[in-house]
């Protein structure tokens, strides 16, 4: 009886692992989100992770967050830092618009950018993801962001407006951030990981499709 009471695999240490998982990598994600170059690596790391250890069931998540996160500064910074000046002024441009939105024309400038916004906030939505769970260089990881946002389209809207809605419901209530990190990073996976078989060769295809049928298997 104590035993399976303490057993790690009983049901209630499995939750309890999980929500320390949960809240866990959320704080770690934005500790090392906090020099700002490391956003990249560190988003991509926590959609490896959470896809890993939340849809796959692994453990160790916090290894394979870390191990993930520094493989992937090299190409993540550098991502990074080009993507910084594009969202400072998407994010300038959302703010003036949102304060003109009173008005009639306001409220179509506000349709239109955000509209337009969809287009460089999809593509990013691709990259870490990517990163994540592949191993890519520059140029054919940018390629295949544009290439995956406009050839799947409805998917990127609704990746998008989840992913904004979700920080700004985040920085407006700042206690959220215990969990929307891990939380924003799974339901992007539930469309995204649907996606990225379309694109791999048959035996990549196959790997990517066993592990989804292990997660069928287990559920």
């Amino acid at each position: 009886m104590w035993r399976s009471i303490f057993d790690p695999e009983n049901l209630f240490f499995r939750i309890l692992a999980r929500g320390v998982d949960l809240v866990g990598l959320s704080l770690l994600w934005l500790v090392l989100c906090m020099p700002v170059v490391t956003i990249g690596p560190a988003t991509a790391a926590l959609y490896y992770t959470v896809v890993k250890t939340f849809r796959h069931g692994k453990d160790e998540a916090f290894g394979r967050f870390l191990k993930s996160f520094k493989g992937n500064l090299k190409l993540g910074i550098p991502v990074t830092l080009a993507g910084i000046p594009l969202a400072v002024f998407l994010a300038w441009g959302y703010n003036v618009m949102s304060n003109n939105i009173s008005t009639q024309a306001g409220v179509v400038m506000y349709m239109i950018y955000y509209i337009l916004l969809l287009v460089p906030a999809g593509i990013y939505s691709y990259i870490f993801p990517l990163m994540g769970r592949f191993e890519f260089r520059m140029g054919p990881l940018v390629q295949s962001a544009v290439i995956m946002t406009f050839r799947h389209l409805p998917s990127t809207v609704i990746v998008v407006m989840l992913t904004v809605e979700m920080m700004i419901y985040t920085i407006e209530n700042w206690w959220p951030v215990l969990f929307t990190p891990v939380a924003s990073a799974f339901l992007i996976s539930l469309f995204l990981e649907r996606i990225f078989p379309k694109y791999l060769g048959e035996e990549e295809t196959k790997a990517f499709m066993d592990e989804e049928e292990e997660i069928l298997d287990e559920i």
